[in-house]
């Protein structure tokens, strides 16, 4: 049963991220911390791995795709570096606030809480979104913090980027959802990579069964195609109410996590 609902999650959710560009770990990680399946710091690490296989494919797929937009490497690039050095800072806080508690498990408690807020705002921002006036960004240097925001709460919720990733690029850039999504997978890969990378040279893996990883990482890639398929034959006003929906179910189970660790 155990790996039956690690398998359903994981892909589905993988499935869901790569249509609307949220990485599938806002899902992951608060569902399977639900489920009680594995201990929070096995499901931030696990739940990374398989956003990172995700990420890898789903952007494979969607760069040889055809788009009405142009994928802009430069500026890809220059926010994607700035999610490596956020991705390092927020593996950072992240083992910090591990440290600083007695029990490892409420640290939970504080993902919860934080990605409830972020998720509360994006649902808020993307009903009102068609009300609200945009930007249009073109410093390198504001960019690249913007990156580097986006990558500390990547690494320090186990996410891998989630919600907060596009509605960043809507308000920032003036971006289209696909648009958004696209480039949100670019960055949530070089914050994950960055972010593995560092908790695996510092000796902070956290103990799994290998089989687990393997499982996740094939439903990542599974999800990831399956996901870019879909993308590419639904509209973006689909793509805005599956995100939405998705926002919704995400709150409420955030909120029953900040009351099972406390």
């Amino acid at each position: 049963m155990e790996y039956l609902i690690i398998i359903l999650v994981c892909f589905f959710s993988s499935v869901v991220g790569a249509i609307c560009g949220i990485g599938g770990g806002v899902i992951i990680k608060p569902v399977l911390d639900a489920t009680g399946v594995m201990a929070v710091t096995t499901v931030s690490f696990l739940s990374g791995c398989t956003v990172l296989s995700m990420s890898v494919v789903s952007l494979y797929k969607n760069l040889k795709a055809k788009h009405t937009f142009v994928f802009d490497k430069a500026f890809a690039t220059v926010l994607a570096l700035g999610g490596v050095v956020g991705g390092l800072t927020g593996k950072e806080l992240y083992q910090g606030i591990i440290s600083r508690l007695e029990d490892s498990s409420r640290v939970g408690a504080v993902q919860a809480f934080v990605l409830m807020i972020v998720t509360v705002g994006t649902l808020a921002y993307t009903v009102r979104k068609e009300k609200i006036h945009t930007k249009n960004v073109q410093s390198r240097a504001v960019i690249f913090g913007i990156g580097i925001i986006l990558g500390i709460l990547s690494s320090f919720l186990g996410i891998g980027g989630g919600p907060i990733n596009l509605v960043v690029l809507f308000f920032f850039f003036s971006m289209e959802t696909k648009q958004a999504a696209l480039y949100s997978i670019y960055v949530i890969m070089f914050s994950q990579i960055s972010s593995l990378l560092s908790t695996v040279f510092k000796n902070n893996v956290p103990p799994f069964e290998p089989q687990i990883l393997i499982l996740m990482i094939a439903c990542g890639v599974l999800g990831g195609l399956a996901g870019s398929k879909i993308n590419k034959k639904i509209e973006n006003r689909t793509v805005d109410k599956l995100f939405m929906g998705l926002m919704a179910v995400i709150i409420c189970i955030n909120i029953y996590n900040i009351f099972r660790y406390i």
